[in-house]
């Protein structure tokens, strides 16, 4: 068996009775007063105890000083090993530490700070294959290499030895940089629906100003198109009265500034009236005599109007 295991639990008896001096040597480390009653003692090993106080400094609730002290085998006085502050069950504690990049949220970036992005970032990708070597599917890497290379030949006035920089061959790198493309990494997939989806949350069709909104941006003439592919879904709005000036927009959303709001339709016109109850039709008291099918004839001694 181990000596680990032999171990009594027991706390040794002289080391348990030196309180004093545990006590004494927790105020030499600390500030006076600060040192509270005795909490707990603690076995650490064969003849090595603890002894626990009540921290009383402020901001340390819940903290205990704790004294080691120890006593050599058949030895008749008991020695200090160390004096430290720790935590308590029920001590208040810092929150755990979080990097800087994990603590970092949307608009924390002010002017003059610096926000290094990190080389296996998955919201980005190489932006061109290599600096001079085509892509090996490209035309250029076979079949027209040799019309390229005719086609790129540069004439001087003297010979190349005398012109401060050699002429070489276009390569990518720089066509792409005088077209304005030179950009060492793009936007990966990946990058483009985080965005997306961010851009969405904030201006798109499940907000409530969306909901009310009397159109979307689709129709409206203050949307701002943009180019690439989030072109097809978002763009940018340029209505200073909107809530979203300046922000870029999910074609689906929309407000009560839309361009076309303010454009009243026209009033319904209503059809024209079966039954004309403005006028009066005309009806005779007695229907005619042939009129119908049966005649009646007038009774005598009556006159017209029926009286005797």
């Amino acid at each position: 068996m181990s000596a680990a295991t032999t171990r009594s639990r027991t706390p040794d008896r002289l080391c348990a009775e030196a309180v004093d001096l545990a006590r004494t040597a927790a105020e030499e480390a600390a500030a006076p007063g600060v040192v509270g009653e005795h909490v707990e003692t603690v076995v650490e090993g064969d003849r090595v105890v603890t002894h626990l106080f009540e921290c009383k400094e402020f901001g340390y609730r819940g903290w205990r000083w704790a004294v080691t002290v120890a006593r050599a085998s058949r030895a008749k006085y008991v020695t200090l090993d160390e004096t430290v502050l720790l935590p308590g069950p029920d001590a208040l504690l810092a929150p755990e530490w979080v990097p800087w990049s994990e603590r970092l949220r949307p608009g924390d970036l002010g002017p003059g700070d610096l926000l290094p992005t990190e080389a296996d970032d998955l919201r980005l990708e190489p932006g061109y294959s290599g600096e001079d070597a085509p892509p090996p599917n490209a035309p250029v890497s076979e079949e027209m290499a040799e019309l390229v290379e005719a086609e790129d030949v540069e004439v001087t006035e003297g010979p190349v030895s005398d012109l401060p920089v050699v002429p070489s061959r276009g390569s990518i790198a720089a066509v792409a940089e005088e077209l304005g493309m030179r950009r060492a990494r793009v936007l990966s997939r990946y990058g483009l629906h985080v965005a997306a989806d961010r851009w969405e949350e904030s201006f798109g069709a499940k907000t409530p100003m969306a909901q009310a909104a009397p159109a979307t941006c689709v129709s409206c003439g203050f949307l701002s198109p943009i180019g690439g592919s989030l072109g097809q879904a978002f763009g940018v709005c340029a209505n200073e009265f909107s809530p979203a000036d300046g922000r870029v927009v999910s074609l689906s959303y929309g407000c009560g500034g839309h361009s076309e709001a303010a454009v009243m339709p026209k009033p319904p016109r209503p059809a024209a009236p079966v039954i004309d109850e403005t006028l009066v039709d005309a009806l005779p008291l007695r229907p005619d005599a042939d009129a119908g099918s049966v005649t009646v004839a007038p009774a005598e001694g009556a006159d017209d109007l029926g009286h005797s």
